[in-house]
Parts: C-alpha cells; sequence; structure tokens
C-alpha cells in the first residue's frame, strides 16, 4: 500500500474503440483488395469498372461484419464532472469520464482536464469482458486490487454481477446473442459471394437479403437491452448518458446496403435479366459459346461427292 491505498499504475490497456483484433482484421480486407487491385489491368472493357465495383463493395461488407465484433462502441456516453479520484481523498479533479459499450465487454474512460493533476497523469483505458469465456467480477476485482481511479471502479461497479442494476446479464446475453447473428451473417455472405460467381447471379441476390436479414437481428438482440431499466450514473450534479454508437450504426448500413444490392440482383434478374449479365461479366460467355455454335464446317468436295 501507498499513504494507505493501493498505488496506481500509469500504463494505459485495451483501447476504447480499436484494439489489435480489429487492426488485424482491417488488415486482412485490405490485403485482399489490394491483391484484387493489381489485377484489374488484365481485365478488359467495362467488365473492369463492374469487378472492381462488385468486389470492392463485397469486401466492405465482410470487413464490417467481422470487425464490429471487436470493436468497443455499440453504445456509448460522455460526461465532464468534478470528482473524487482516490479512495479515502477529498481531492477533487475534473476529468472526462467514457463509457464504451461492446459486444463482448466494456471500456471506461478517464481522461483529466488538463491531463496532469494532483502530480500525477489521468489518462486511463480500461477494458471489463463479459463473453462467455471471461469473468467480468475476477476483472473488476483485479481492478480494485491494483487500485484504480474511483470513477472507474463506480462505472465498472454498475455492470458487475453483484450490482443491484441487475444489467450484467441482460448486457452479456443480448451481446452473445448479437455476435453469433453476425457470424451466421458471414457465412451468408461466403455463401453469396460464391453463388455470384455462378451463372446464375440471383441466388447470390437472395443469400445477400439473407446476410442482410442477420445483421437486422443482430442489431434487434442488442437493443433489448435499451428496454431494461438503467442505473443512474452520478458524478456530483453530473450524470453519464449513453447512446448507440457507431458500430451500431455501421452495422445498421450496411445491412440495409445488403438489403438493396440484394433486392437490385433479384428485380434485374426479373426485370432487366441481360442487364443483369452484363453486369456480372455473364454475356461474354454466351457469345463465344454462340460462336462456337455457328463456326463454319469446311469438306473436301471429293469425299463428299464419294459420299453421295
Amino acid at each position: 500500500l501507498f499513504d494507505g491505498v493501493y498505488p496506481f499504475y500509469l500504463q494505459q490497456r485495451k483501447a476504447a474503440v480499436f484494439d489489435v483484433s480489429t487492426i488485424i482484421v482491417i488488415v486482412v480486407f485490405l490485403t485482399f483488395a489490394c491483391s484484387f487491385l493489381l489485377i484489374i489491368p488484365g481485365i478488359r472493357g467495362w467488365a473492369r469498372l463492374y469487378w472492381t465495383l462488385r468486389v470492392l463493395l463485397s469486401l466492405v461488407v465482410g470487413v464490417v461484419i467481422v470487425a464490429v465484433h471487436f470493436t468497443g462502441d455499440w453504445e456509448t456516453g460522455w460526461v465532464t464532472a468534478n470528482t473524487s479520484y482516490k479512495s479515502f481523498s477529498r481531492a477533487l479533479v475534473n476529468v472526462d469520464i467514457g463509457l464504451h459499450v461492446g459486444l463482448a465487454g466494456v471500456n471506461v474512460t478517464l481522461v483529466g482536464n488538463p491531463v496532469n493533476q494532483l502530480n500525477e497523469t489521468i489518462s486511463y483505458n480500461e477494458h471489463f469482458a463479459w463473453s462467455f469465456s471471461a469473468d467480468y467480477d475476477h476483472s473488476y476485482s483485479a481492478g480494485l486490487e491494483k487500485g484504480l481511479p474511483s470513477p472507474i471502479l463506480y462505472v465498472a461497479e454498475k455492470f458487475s454481477g453483484q450490482s443491484p442494476c441487475s444489467v450484467h446479464g441482460q448486457y452479456r446475453i443480448s451481446g452473445h446473442y448479437a455476435s453469433a447473428m453476425l457470424w451466421v451473417a458471414f457465412c451468408t455472405w461466403l455463401i453469396s459471394n460464391m453463388l455470384f460467381s455462378m451463372p446464375v447471379p440471383v441466388y447470390g441476390g437472395y443469400m445477400l437479403l439473407v446476410t442482410g436479414a442477420f445483421m437486422i437481428f443482430s442489431l434487434l438482440s442488442f437493443s433489448t437491452v435499451r428496454n431494461s431499466l438503467m442505473c443512474p450514473i452520478h458524478f456530483g450534479t453530473s450524470v453519464l448518458h449513453t447512446g448507440l454508437g457507431g458500430s451500431f450504426w455501421l452495422t445498421l448500413a450496411i445491412g440495409l446496403l445488403c438489403f438493396l444490392a440484394g433486392i437490385t440482383v433479384v428485380t434485374l434478374h426479373y426485370f432487366s435479366l441481360d442487364l443483369l449479365k452484363t453486369f456480372f461479366d455473364l454475356r461474354e460467355d454466351k457469345v463465344e459459346e454462340h460462336q462456337e455454335m455457328m463456326t463454319e464446317v469446311y469438306v473436301t468436295p471429293h469425299f463428299l461427292n464419294k459420299e453421295l
């Protein structure tokens, strides 16, 4: 102990929005995109533009479906308050307190205004996981032992299993099912890409509709926690309010994009099949087959007369 309280550590931990897993996912999909850009010059005519549009849009959908599993801004909130910094101390600090809720846990951010106060650097990003492979209460107890600042522990305590707020189970279950729905959407996205490479792209359009549907289901699963009563998080006269974050709205936008693309493909299949085949570069194969069937056959007149 240091002067009767737990010592504080200065290093930052997990980032509030991006972490290593998110960066890895983005790098992998960027590698796929760059690899495709290298072969674009080998595609002729308007097919080059069509292939570029299709592949880049598909990669955008894929990277969003995977990346939002690891982001921490499905629900966010910020508040500026004058609050105590250490336990058993009456010293007050002016800080920005942020709450970032993800599918697998919660991040609590604490940044001082200014950063250096009370001869310390106030800049923390703490992650508390609640996935089925993690123990949230253990992480919270570890934070107590390490002597995290009081505002972080106060916010984290609201989401613990022993808290009277009783929101731990709701966030944990809703995040689990939202993640499961997104992984199903990722599988249907892979199937849609396979079907689009076949001569009948309308089935790929149907799978895009299924992909968009599962993404919407994941949003509905997560949004169910908004219907439960949330304990107020007070810091003096200030209250920390939360709202749906960037990952939620990004997933909604990509889900609607999948619906739009799927409906467009299905509509073109029934009302403008030639345009659909042109966009998927299928008419050229038909023309070549037609040319092979119409090829003239030359027969030597000697053998023709002999046969007659």
